[in-house]
């Protein structure tokens, strides 16, 4: 006796669910019990399901187990502490760990840093996000004009300039936008420095800044979807993380393709059945590192796209949101790890994992760690891909989406301990003045709160994570001591989804349109679907009138500057009509699945612009891998007016990220305030701070020449903090023996 199709399927979909059942297969399946397993037919599971589920709830709590000693990975000593003196790719690294085996600068000696020079390139201003390199006393670093030139790090001085071609002003144009490698070549090949720009892969002679013509064509290879990320190189073998979506394997040599992973599964490929529908994203952008001992590389990846509906891509998504090991050799995955299933809130996995050996009774296993814009730190085995610690879900709300299909199960985990707030409630409502308090509740008087809290039309959702937890910086590791240092933010946002089912345009253009395309579309985009924080403009019949729109464009909002003299008022009455679909025919609507559009990302601040939640809102924390537990969390920056107020420190958002040094020193900036700072490794303590021209937006690297350790960064502003930019790079170290100051050196010419 059969329980027929419909009655296999409630089982498949019990036991998918169910920690209980631990295999279905054939006409049987096997069953935990007390005393081991058991087996029944289909007929018996049939019924103990559909009785089970009648009975009972969804389980509030899923947990997938934590290796045993006996299955983790025994560390095998790589890399030797020595290995870090190379600063010869940005991170740190092939382990992006951001560590320095340096000791001249210490907690005790660290408070007299000065700038020991500063290096202006004098072809634009732009934020700069690289972590730069040093080899042989040489800097590679980008500049704010589009160039990559090397620099003397003893001094400042510019050897050498070399600009790639320029063909837009998109994220991955801008050269080595996160980093660049410098491989030493082999005893036939020279050594070349490794950066994306465009969609191309280049690789320069580090000499004289020239292309090695036998790399691709004239010194580029093309790379199909663009990068921003660092690679990392395997024996000849040069790994590169996609910015659009994929991660390619070339040949370091020649700069031939070798092989490529599709981060989202093609048909027939392991995990395209978790993808019903097609979505973009899942894209490497947040970075990658690399075990040398093994051949494995170790891909971080994002949410699917678009952002806030998925709608039209149901199912748990891989692999986004992703950690990833591939084989190096051929590109093939060798395991992976989700943490989020099915995204729709654009909390990425935004960082390179970081190579980390931690301690267990007593003996050393290597594993990978992985910080979260939620504020996790996934800890897993590096061969393998289990957690060292049992692994936490918790059933999440539905969605009140109509066509979202939210995941059942989202993440929870207890260890290691969240570095991040998970959730904003109403108790978190900032405290700083009873005005402020009093704004932020009016914001939030009908707002959705809560943790994984997902969408509703029309409504706002508040959250956190958009901006970190942790963000593209990622994290520092001590080696010796498995210490895990990580910046965080700590800031509600507010996203609100529309409908998006406008008519189409006409063509030729109305006159609404084409005043819509000379003052609006430089923001707003030329299809109205916004352009980074300018919110999309479809759909908008549906939340504001006519009157509403007319005195948006006379008095502006947010970042939306009043328009009112601008634009004539016959043209502002045409944009008007264009936006309410009121100069076209309507159209019916189409049958299926909603189609939505959302209002921008928006962060919950006070009526003083201060971030709407209780401070701190922004922290540098310390985690003991070794125990997952947080050993010690420091506000990181300042505002000076509150400050001057008596306000205790609040913290600032940042992007800057730490490094840290077998001095025993934290070095870190990217806050608001505009400086560097060195922590107390051990206790988290502000030993000493520095201005900068405007604030730093990557990491910084430290270096030793000439027997002197440096510490530089760049200190050009912008970024996601906004503000002015400039071009400087600027380097600290202790005073010459003689007490003199190293004044900064003009620049020097490039080749042609």
């Amino acid at each position: 006796m059969t329980i027929g199709f419909l009655g296999r399927k409630c089982i498949r979909a019990y036991a998918a669910r169910a920690v209980g059942v631990t295999g279905v297969a054939g006409r049987e399946a096997r069953l935990v019990v007390a005393g081991g397993q058991c087996r029944l037919g289909w007929l018996g599971l049939g019924l103990l399901v559909l009785a089970r589920l009648a009975a009972e709830p969804e389980e509030p709590i899923r947990t997938i187990p934590a290796a045993t000693t006996a299955e983790l990975t025994p560390s095998n000593g790589w890399p030797a502490l020595d290995h870090y003196r190379d600063w010869s790719r940005s991170l740190g690294g092939p382990t992006s760990n951001r560590f320095s085996p340096l000791t001249q600068l210490t907690p005790e000696n660290v408070g007299r840093l000065q700038v020991a020079w500063t290096y202006r390139s004098g072809d634009g201003a732009g934020n700069l996000q690289a972590n730069p390199i040093v080899v042989d006393g040489v800097m590679y670093a980008p500049t704010a004009g589009h160039a990559i030139v090397a620099l003397d790090a003893a001094s400042g001085t510019e050897r050498w300039r070399y600009v790639p071609e320029k063909r837009g002003n998109g994220l991955t144009d801008l050269p080595a936008r996160r980093g660049l490698i410098y491989w030493r070549g082999t005893d036939s090949v020279g050594a070349r420095l490794i950066f994306t720009a465009g969609n191309w892969v280049y690789a320069l002679d580090p000499r004289n800044g020239r292309p090695i013509p036998s790399f691709g064509t004239d010194g580029r290879t093309p790379l199909p979807t663009g990068a921003g990320a660092t690679g990392a190189i395997w024996k000849d073998t040069l790994v590169v993380p996609g910015f659009a979506r994929d991660v390619f394997g070339y040949d370091v040599v020649t700069g031939a393709l070798r092989w490529r992973f599709h981060t989202i599964p093609q048909p027939g490929e392991f995990g395209a059945d978790t993808w019903r529908g097609r979505g973009s994203g899942a894209n490497s952008w947040g970075g990658m590192s690399l075990d040398e001992s093994r051949g494995i590389a170790f891909v971080a990846t994002g949410s699917p796209k678009p952002n806030f509906d998925g709608t039209g891509h149901h199912g748990d998504n891989l692999f986004g949101n992703c950690v990833i090991a591939l084989d190096v050799a051929t590109g093939k995955r060798l395991w992976h790890f989700q943490e989020i299933r099915h995204d729709i809130w654009d909390l990425d996995i935004p960082a390179p994992p970081n190579l980390v050996t931690i301690t267990r009774e007593g003996q050393r296993y290597d594993a990978v760690a992985q910080v979260t814009k939620i504020g996790n730190t996934l800890l897993l085995d590096r061969t393998t891909g289990k957690p060292l610690f049992p692994f936490r879900l918790r059933r999440a709300p539905a969605s009140k989406l109509p066509g979202e299909e939210t995941a059942l199960y989202q993440p929870d985990p207890e260890l290691p301990e969240p570095f991040g707030r998970q959730d904003f409630r109403r108790e978190d409502v900032t405290n700083r003045t009873p005005e402020a308090r009093q704004h932020v509740e009016t914001l939030l008087s009908r707002a959705n709160l809560g943790w994984f809290t997902a969408f509703e039309i029309a409504k706002p959702t508040v959250y956190q994570g958009v901006h970190g937890g942790a963000e593209w910086t990622g994290a520092a590791v001590d080696p010796r001591t498995a210490r895990l240092y990580v910046t965080a933010n700590h800031l509600p946002w507010t996203i609100t989804m529309f409908r998006d089912d406008d008519p189409p345009p006409l063509v030729p253009a109305t006159a609404g349109e084409q005043a819509y395309q000379m003052f609006c579309a430089a923001c707003h985009g030329p299809d109205r679907r916004g352009i980074g924080v300018a919110p999309p403009l479809r759909g908008l019949r549906h939340r504001l009138d006519a009157e509403a729109i007319l005195t948006l464009l006379k008095t502006g909002r947010n970042l939306m500057p009043p328009l009112g003299v601008a634009i004539p008022p016959p043209q502002q009455q045409a944009i008007v009509d264009f936006l309410l679909a009121r100069d076209r025919p309507a159209v019916t609507t189409e049958k299926g699945r909603p189609r939505y559009a959302f209002g921008g990302f928006t962060k919950l601040l006070d009526h003083e612009g201060y971030p709407g939640i209780k401070p701190p809102w922004g922290t540098l924390n310390c985690i003991n891998l070794n125990t997952g537990k947080i050993e010690w969390r420091v506000p990181l920056g300042e505002y000076a007016e509150l400050k001057a107020a008596g306000v205790p420190k609040t913290g600032t958002e940042n992007f800057g990220g730490a490094i840290v040094t077998a001095g025993g020193l934290l070095f870190c900036s990217g806050t608001r305030d505009r400086k560097i700072r060195a922590f107390s490794a051990d206790s988290g303590a502000e030993l000493w701070a520095a201005d900068l021209p405007l604030h730093g937006t990557a990491p910084p690297t430290t270096y030793e020449v000439g027997g002197r350790q440096f510490v530089v960064i760049a200190a050009t502003g912008g970024g996601k903090l906004g503000g002015p930019v400039g071009d400087a790079w600027v380097a600290f170290a202790l005073p010459t023996p003689a007490g003199a100051d190293r004044l900064a050196p003009k620049r020097t010419a490039g080749p042609p």
